[in-house]
């Protein structure tokens, strides 16, 4: 799997005004976590970053294969 970085930067911008501490702290992962996502395009996420991410998804009815590449 594969984090869409240009669509998580985007969601970051509409629903959390920027903040990656606020970002982290909706989707239960360490800001320190989800800074080396960015940090690295979304090469280096691990389960937790994306089953946060499917989680927040599901929640707020996104899709989140626009967030999530499956290989």
């Amino acid at each position: 799997m594969e984090i869409n970085i240009e669509e998580l930067e985007r969601l970051l911008r509409d629903r959390f005004e920027g903040n990656q501490a606020k970002m982290a702290r909706v989707l239960g992962v360490s800001r320190y976590q989800l800074n080396t996502v960015f940090n690295n395009n979304g090469k280096c996420a691990g389960k937790k970053i994306i089953g946060s991410i499917i989680k927040y998804c599901d929640n707020n009815e996104l899709d989140f294969h626009k967030y999530i590449f499956l290989n």
